[in-house]
């Protein structure tokens, strides 16, 4: 997949740990960890606005597109 989640690095630049950031935005550790991992097909908005405000951050810190080459190119 072309989008890449870049959490953990951010959730290191800010000195915060994973199982503060999902207390006060409201969601399971196990959830966090997935979403960290790149491992879940979507994220609500909500909880991307949640993350932002508690990181103070811009979603566009959080995930990256990265171009996937094209088969035969």
């Amino acid at each position: 997949m072309p989008i890449k989640v870049n959490l953990a690095v951010v959730l290191a630049q800010r000195g915060v740990r994973s199982k503060e950031l999902a207390q006060a935005i409201g969601i399971t550790e196990a959830n966090l960890s997935l979403l960290k991992q790149g491992k879940v097909k979507g994220m609500r908005f909500e909880t991307l606005a949640a993350i932002c405000a508690q990181l103070q951050c811009q979603p566009g810190d959080i995930l990256s597109y990265e171009d996937e080459p094209v088969a035969g190119e």
